[in-house]
């Protein structure tokens, strides 16, 4: 993990995940410069690395400010930007009433130095508006967690994301923010920025094994897929939930809800680490997808009771992790389904063996 490399002022955030393969590099690059994003670039050389004209990148025009060296190692490329979020309510007429939206690339962010754990390959974006006129973030703030993984494992707080060395993780925190309601929902929009022949998809799988993330049986996808041969090339997962605790239980669950993928080349702002590394091409030779993940329960009150949110997700490259039956919810299974089984094996055998013992007492009629 790099921060700011070949760069001495704080002022500004990147940070550079670098992980090196048998035959490959995957790199993370993760900025607040403009509105929070990540770039995932995966190169088939295990001596590829990162270019960055400081200079450039800071300017007005920082299209080919960021790069990766060498060019022709390169297999594919992508971005996820987290551009806006929404705070509404719903009327008792059942229409929704939207508030001053928090557009991201406007925010002051701190400087991550201070919570860069190179041990635990942890780092926290921290920020406000640059303007704050209704005093919502007085005593509050909007923070992005990231974690890098060595090795595939499971994650222990809840929602317990299954990993792998492929992929990482972000978590969106909401913390002492004032709603403008009694009753707000918050939508986080989420933008991707993918190469021609590359096409975003929505994917939900639902399971009855809850035993890692309770009362949870929904786990979305949002893959990008190759045109040519339909391959998974890159991801962003997680489990329809959001919790209301720093330290997540059951009961703090929040409702997580996913709204509709569509184009959004409207959407995107003017993120400068996107335009470093992909040009002026955004639009045209790239194509941009938003959807929206809004956090609220049935009546929208969790957040006001507690004033935290979190949201978790897994980012990264190739297929998402599936999570498998695991062996209690088997062993549950076959003690259920056997069971009654094996009763019903023994109860006939019984039945039987009875029927010909009663019939064996008496004599054939002559």
């Amino acid at each position: 993990m790099q921060y700011n490399p070949g760069w001495n002022n704080s002022s500004v955030n990147l940070l550079h995940v670098r992980a090196v393969g048998p035959s490959d590099t995957l790199h993370y690059i993760w900025s607040s410069i403009g509105a929070p994003t990540v770039l995932l670039v995966a190169t088939e050389s295990r001596s590829s690395t990162l270019g960055i004209n400081w200079t450039q990148l800071l300017s007005p025009t920082p299209a080919g400010a960021i790069w990766i060296d060498p060019p022709s190692s390169v297999v594919y490329s992508t971005a996820v930007v987290f551009t806006k979020v929404f705070e509404y309510s719903e009327a008792k007429t059942l229409e929704e009433l939207f508030y001053p939206t928090y557009d991201l690339s406007d925010f002051s962010w701190d400087s991550i130095n201070h919570t860069l754990n190179h041990t635990a390959l942890t780092a926290e974006f921290t920020g406000i508006p640059a303007t704050d006129p209704s005093g919502s973030f007085s005593n509050g703030s909007l923070a992005f967690r990231v974690t890098a993984y060595e090795a595939s494992g499971r994650d222990g707080p809840l929602p317990s994301l299954l990993h792998t060395a492929n992929s990482s993780k972000v978590e969106f925190v909401l913390a002492g923010v004032a709603p403008w309601g009694n009753s707000s929902r918050f939508v986080l929009e989420v933008a991707t920025v993918e190469e021609t022949g590359v096409v975003r998809k929505l994917h939900s799988a639902r399971s009855i094994d809850d035993e890692y993330t309770p009362t949870i049986f929904e786990m979305l996808s949002l893959v990008a897929e190759s045109q040519n041969d339909s391959s998974m090339l890159s991801f962003l997962q997680w489990k329809a939930t959001a919790y209301g605790s720093q330290t997540p239980r059951r009961e703090d669950s929040i409702q997580c809800r996913s709204h509709g993928l569509q184009a959004a080349n409207w959407t995107l702002p003017l993120s400068s680490i996107v335009r470093a590394y992909f040009g002026e091409g955004i639009g045209s030779t790239y194509t941009i997808s938003a959807i929206n993940i809004s956090f609220g329960g049935e009546d929208g009150r969790v957040y006001q009771e507690k004033r935290y949110l979190s949201w978790s997700a897994l980012l990264g490259f190739g297929q998402p992790p599936k999570d498998t039956f695991s062996p209690l919810v088997i062993s549950i299974m076959a003690v259920a389904l056997g069971t009654p089984m094996v009763m019903l094996l023994v109860g006939s055998s019984v039945v039987l063996f009875a029927q010909r013992k009663r019939y064996s007492e008496y004599e054939p009629i002559n």
